[in-house]
This record gives structure tokens, C-alpha cells and sequence, in this order.
């Protein structure tokens, strides 16, 4: 045989091979072809139980089984470097750098609807319920603490004090979306469906930035940090994802309600139409966040579980509240040598 018709025979097995693992490859091999947009993991479809029937919590109740379509997730959460490069590019101003609006708190006086954001400060034995969180002026994602504080050598800590407004902004700016209450879940358990936190069953310090000592009075530092840490500094869950317990809450796009009876067995399911919380009773519309924060101990809230829950007005911002982002598959361009 010619030397030319043994290199077109080489060519055509090439070929034949090339289309036979088209249909023998593996998912997850496949998904490496086409991956996500750099900074983030594909998580795989599939069907988990959301919620929790055993927490004590009656807004993770009813547990159900839902199904959630593959995605792509933040690896990280969104920190002070990317969020500075958003408002370079587009000038935006969050809602803790404005001042309250006259109309809506017309009965404060100038001096109290000046710019600022809610600050956690360590309680002093006796402190009444939430006497910990003081209205800062001047706080906000560039001054955490206040106006004397800044975010200089903090790159790669998560960005705070941001509302949910703020977020839903920077994701459009990104091309991103912020993530159902189902897929934050998902993606959160990673693979461990059932399990009470994103690593398995048994609570770890190491695992997490959360709360040790007595919350809110001292906290024994034994994780490393007493307050927010760089994204990342703790193990990633089953699906390479870090944070995704403690460090700070993170938004989602779903309106919160008590329980998640109206999921039931649905696919990509969405929070509630209209928003309420019992806790709540004068917010009209409350979104939910998910995974709790360094401020979340064993013996105070202790929602750096998967299942766990909380509400949030969407005109606020605190130190302790960030969030990641979600872009679905059909938005991925695949990429081309």
C-alpha cells in the first residue's frame, strides 16, 4: 500500500474512534470539554432533599425531594477585588452609600438617614437580643467598620454590606444570575444529600469560619479568625466549592417563606410569590439567604448547615452578609481552539 493510503487509513480510523467516544464518554468527562467560565464549578444535575425535618427550625421544614438542572457556581464568594472592578468599570454606588430616603423614613430626622450600614459589635454581658448590631454612618463594602476602616490588603475577602439590589447589579454586570434557594442548596451539600453540614454529619471548627465560645460575649478564635477570612481558607466541599458554610450568608434570588411545602417535587423550583416571615411581621418583601456566617455559633443560630435558613430585607446591608453567583449551561459559550 501506498504511503498516501496508509495515512488515509490512519485519518479514517482517527476518525471512526473520535465519533465512538461521543457516545461512550462519561458525563463528567464530557462536561471538562465544555467547562464553566473561569472561577466557576459545574455542578451536575440531580435530585436531593431540601430542607430538614430534624433541625428544630420550622422555616427548614417540610423536607422534600426536588430536582435542580446542572448549573455553573462561583467557586468563591464574590470578593472586594472583583466587586472594585465593577464599580470602576460602571460608576455604581450601593445602597449603604446613599442616604435613606426622605420619603420612606420621613420621620428621621437628616442627620439619621445619612449613608451607612449595620455593624457587629461584641455584646458586653446582659446585652439585650440583637444589641449587638449598631447603625454605623459611613459604613459600607469599602469602610466595614465605619469610615476609619478600609478594605486595603482585604482583596480576597468577601465583599459585604451589600443589598440585595447591589447584587442583582453586579450579576448583570457579569452575565451571571444570583442562585435559587434550591440550587445554593444543591450545590452546597455537595453530594452528601442528608447530611447536616456541607463536610458530613459531625460538627468541626476546622471546617468552617463560625462562632467559637459563647456568641455573642468572646469568641476563643480556635478556627483561626475571629472575624470574616479570606475566601477559601477552608476546605472545599464534594464539589470543590469553599465557604459554603459560615464566613458570611449569602443572597439568593428566591423570596423567603416558612418551609418549603410549595416545592414539593419540582424541578428548579422557586421560592414563594409573596414573601413572609412570623419574625418579620412588618417587611413586606424578605429574601433568603443561605449558609450562616463567622457570627453563627453551637449555642446562637448555628445556620452554617445546608438546610439552614434565614430572611433578609432587601434595602439592608450587614458586615456579615455577601453572595456568590450561578450562570445556567445554555449561557456558556463552549470554548474553541
Amino acid at each position: 500500500m501506498s504511503k498516501s493510503g496508509k495515512s488515509f487509513l490512519r485519518l479514517l480510523f482517527a476518525t471512526a474512534v473520535a465519533i465512538a467516544l461521543l457516545f461512550i464518554i462519561p458525563p463528567a468527562f464530557a462536561a471538562s470539554v465544555n467547562p464553566c467560565p473561569q472561577g466557576m464549578v459545574m455542578i451536575p444535575a440531580g435530585t436531593f432533599t431540601m430542607g430538614s425535618d430534624n433541625s428544630g427550625f420550622l422555616e427548614e421544614r417540610s423536607a422534600f425531594d426536588v430536582t435542580v438542572s446542572s448549573f455553573c457556581i462561583d467557586k468563591y464568594e464574590v470578593t472586594n477585588a472583583q466587586f472594585t472592578v465593577f464599580v470602576k468599570a460602571t460608576g455604581y454606588v450601593t445602597v449603604a452609600e446613599r442616604p435613606l430616603s426622605k420619603e420612606q423614613f420621613s420621620n428621621l430626622p437628616d442627620e439619621q438617614r445619612l449613608p451607612g450600614s449595620l455593624v457587629f459589635e461584641m455584646a458586653k454581658p446582659g446585652a439585650k437580643q440583637l444589641s449587638w448590631w449598631h447603625w454605623k454612618t459611613g459604613a459600607n463594602w469599602q469602610h466595614p467598620f465605619g469610615p476609619e476602616s478600609a478594605i486595603a490588603g482585604k482583596e480576597n475577602y468577601p465583599v459585604v454590606h451589600i443589598a440585595y439590589e447591589d447584587a442583582v447589579a453586579y450579576a448583570r454586570w457579569a452575565g451571571k444570575s444570583l442562585p435559587s434557594e434550591a440550587q445554593w442548596e444543591y450545590a452546597a451539600r455537595g453530594g452528601l444529600d442528608g447530611a447536616t453540614y456541607t463536610w458530613g454529619d459531625r460538627y468541626s471548627e476546622k471546617k468552617a469560619n463560625t462562632w467559637q465560645g459563647i456568641f455573642p460575649f468572646f469568641n476563643t478564635k480556635s478556627d483561626g479568625y475571629v472575624g470574616i477570612a479570606p475566601v477559601g481558607s477552608f476546605p472545599p466541599n464534594g464539589y470543590g466549592l469553599y465557604d459554603m458554610a459560615g464566613n458570611v450568608w449569602e443572597l439568593t434570588s428566591d423570596l423567603f417563606g416558612v418551609g418549603h411545602d410549595h416545592k414539593n417535587h419540582s424541578v428548579d423550583p422557586r421560592g414563594p410569590e409573596l414573601s413572609f416571615d412570623p419574625n418579620k411581621p412588618t417587611e413586606n418583601i424578605l429574601h433568603t439567604i443561605k449558609g450562616g456566617s463567622y457570627l453563627c455559633a453551637t449555642n446562637y443560630c448555628s445556620r452554617f448547615r445546608p438546610a439552614a435558613r434565614e430572611s433578609q430585607a432587601p434595602d439592608t446591608g450587614t458586615g456579615h452578609i455577601g453572595f456568590r453567583l450561578v450562570k445556567s449551561l445554555n449561557q456558556v459559550q463552549p470554548i474553541t481552539n
